[in-house]
């Protein structure tokens, strides 16, 4: 275990300046190189001291932007048109570059980075995201999934287009049923 000073809040690790343990890959693959943390040496001890009133105004200001920008964009829906099969399975996933190139497209710059995706989206419907735009503040985006802007709509309404289509099938294979049954008994007499 490396031992490491938090320059940033990081999520289920400890808030700024709390010096924790981490595991020696997590802290030279993740926490080093995105400068969210410093080894805890002496010398960045004294120096994290010197800086740390600096550094707490910076986290202030880069969170006061943040939750500007949250309120504008919190409860944000965007429409992801997709191919899927009749059971609503994508052909393929949406990941979190498609979430983050959709936000952009809507007007707010986001990174792939910032968007949380506890599985991938695989089916069509309407999804609810968590979008971390600074380490203590977070937003819910919903990721509209369809096959078509027609079908995006019917689902921000509340209505599944494959259940209408299957309701719709079923409802003209019951007619062909009762034509046929018809047409049997015409011919019979």
């Amino acid at each position: 275990m490396l031992d490491v000073i938090l320059l940033e809040r990081v999520e289920n690790l400890g808030q700024m300046g709390q010096v924790v343990k981490v595991r020696p890959g997590y802290a030279r693959n993740y926490l080093l190189p995105q400068k969210k943390a410093l080894r805890a040496t002496k010398d960045n001890l004294s120096y994290f001291e010197t800086q740390r009133t600096q550094l707490e105004a910076q986290n202030l200001t880069r969170k006061s932007e943040a939750e500007q920008v949250a309120a504008k964009v919190e409860g944000l829906a965007v429409v992801i048109i997709r191919q899927a099969g009749e059971s609503g399975q994508l052909y393929g996933s949406v990941s979190a570059r498609d979430i983050s190139d959709a936000v952009t497209q809507a007007g707010f710059t986001i990174t792939r980075g910032q968007v949380v995706l506890d599985k991938p989206i695989k089916t069509l419907g309407v999804h609810a995201l968590r979008v971390v735009l600074h380490p203590e503040v977070s937003v819910q985006v919903n990721a509209n999934v369809a096959q078509s802007a027609e079908e995006a709509e019917m689902q921000t309404k509340g209505v599944d287009p494959l259940k209408l289509a299957a309701e719709a099938v079923a409802r003209e294979a019951a007619e062909a049923r009762v034509e046929h049954a018809e047409s049997q008994a015409d011919s019979e007499t």
